[in-house]
């Protein structure tokens, strides 16, 4: 296993047309979780990754479980509990471009997580541990597992990758910024957005933000610029890194797939440059595909992309 990560994951019912959700009547049934979605493009691009969580005993869950596993991610570690349902979650599409999701996870069974439920042997036959910050937002227990298991990475001398990937509408406590700032403080490498990152540390220009994110002993921080790429700094070297065209038909997703193309990057032992333009890579992919996981690519459609061969266009799939 080259890659251990957990989290929830949820069905996602997407209005099929673009109209405030009070007017849809039929919905496209998908799966969606930030960490899924990162093991699931890990996969796809070739590499050994598990994935855990807690699933409800329903057919969400058993359709949850499924859906990961059939994309070639190790699921072995996942529980199942008759104490709390699967969640679900709402993507309502407007004209613009605009989208909104509407969360249904209160009390869910991933928010019965807990420490104890994290096998440290199959943690430690990894490589990279990847974290997010929307986990521990879920409840006590779960934070207490993402530290609990930050901590065994480290014991075991795995790198561990932190994306903040902050959801406003989970975050609700005072001490929100003090625990994203302990969580980054325990990573290799942080991944926020321009707007995480000026929450985190108030500064407003990538440079400032990873400046501030490098003092808590972070081997490197990128700093993900959307249209405009991508800034990358460590303790010897920094650089921005150009993003690829893209005509965006679904936004969410796409952090996910810069998750996976770095962390890609860093398994294949790339320069920080090179994992951070395979990173944007995966998320201009993802951007022109609705649906969290189905524009995530091949490992040989990722190649041609990146040679300036196909663009995300008339990549095939």
């Amino acid at each position: 296993m080259e890659v251990v990560t957990f989290g929830e994951s949820m069905v996602l019912f997407s209005g099929d047309q673009n109209l405030p959700l009070e007017y849809v009547h039929q919905f496209n049934k998908q799966m969606a979780g930030a960490e899924s979605n990162v093991a699931i493009g890990l996969a796809k691009l070739g590499h050994s990754v598990g994935w855990f969580s807690k699933l409800g005993q329903d057919a969400f869950g058993r359709y949850i479980l499924q859906s990961v596993r059939g994309q070639g991610v190790d699921t072995s570690r996942c529980l199942f509990t008759d104490k709390a349902p699967t969640a679900v979650f709402f993507k309502e599409r407007q004209s613009g471009g605009r989208t909104q999701v509407y969360y249904y996870r209160n009390q869910s069974a991933a928010s019965l997580l807990k420490p104890e439920d994290l096998d440290e042997s199959y943690l430690a036959q990894a490589k990279i541990l990847h974290v997010t910050g929307i986990t521990p937002a879920l409840s006590p227990s779960c934070l207490e597992l993402v530290l609990h298991a930050m901590d065994l990475a480290k014991r075991n001398h795995l790198s561990v990758v932190f994306d903040p990937n902050i959801r406003w509408k989970l975050w609700n406590r005072p001490d929100t910024k003090q625990i994203l700032l302990e969580l980054a403080s325990r990573a290799d490498y942080i991944l926020p957005g321009l707007d995480e990152g000026e929450f985190l540390t108030g500064q407003k220009e990538p440079e400032g933000i990873a400046e501030e994110l490098l003092k808590l002993g972070a081997k490197a921080v990128i700093v993900k610029l959307g249209k405009e790429g991508a800034y990358y700094q460590s303790s010897t070297e920094k650089g921005r890194v150009h993003s690829y065209p893209v005509q965006e038909i679904d936004p969410v997703g796409a952090g996910d797939g810069f998750a996976a193309g770095f962390i890609s990057g860093l398994l294949r032992q790339e320069d920080l440059a090179m994992a951070v333009s395979r990173a944007n890579a995966v998320g201009a992919i993802v951007v022109g595909v609705n649906g969290d996981t189905e524009g995530l690519p091949s490992d040989e459609e990722l190649t041609l992309m990146m040679s300036g061969q196909v663009n995300y266009q008339n990549v095939k799939r």
